[in-house]
């Protein structure tokens, strides 16, 4: 089974109320073949919600203690990404997840490219803090920018 992000199967979850819908992942859950997943909803946020953006790190350095994901407004919310990496890493593993699909720069799904925490749309190399947990915890994790190089392996 594949598990994707929500929004890249269309459903409007973003932290803006919108949408990053992938007409490739939106087909693979229309053929039963993939599963949604949002670790923000399932940490508690509602959408919208205000953006947020990992501070003094990325999802390892949050996951170890040692930044943490804040709000624009400077709210706190660690604890919000941390329980839905938890929730997500559950369902994964209750499902059989053999290839994960999470939407990059994203605090919680990036798996290569994060927002560097200034708020300015500035990118760094780094892993969202759900993508963290699931590779510790040895699950496959790759961003729809590179979705298609592993559709021959999928179907």
């Amino acid at each position: 089974m594949i598990l994707v992000s929500s929004c890249l199967a269309g459903l409007k979850v973003r932290y803006n109320g919108t949408h990053s819908l992938d007409n490739k992942i939106q087909k693979l859950l229309i053929e039963n073949r993939a599963i949604t997943v949002c670790p923000e909803l399932l940490g508690g946020f509602s959408t919208p919600r205000e953006p947020a953006e990992i501070i003094g790190g990325d999802g390892e350095d949050v996951l170890n203690g040692n930044a943490k994901v804040v709000e624009k407004s400077g709210r706190d919310v660690t604890e919000l990404y941390i329980k839905g990496a938890y929730l997500t890493l559950k369902k994964a593993q209750e499902v059989c997840a053999t290839i994960i699909v999470l939407k990059e720069y994203s605090p919680s799904c990036g798996s290569s490219m994060i927002y560097n925490g200034e708020f300015k749309e500035k990118k760094m190399v780094g892993n969202g803090v759900t993508t963290a947990l699931l590779k510790r915890n040895g699950l496959r994790v790759i961003s729809e920018e590179n979705f298609t190089d592993f559709l021959d392996e999928i179907i």
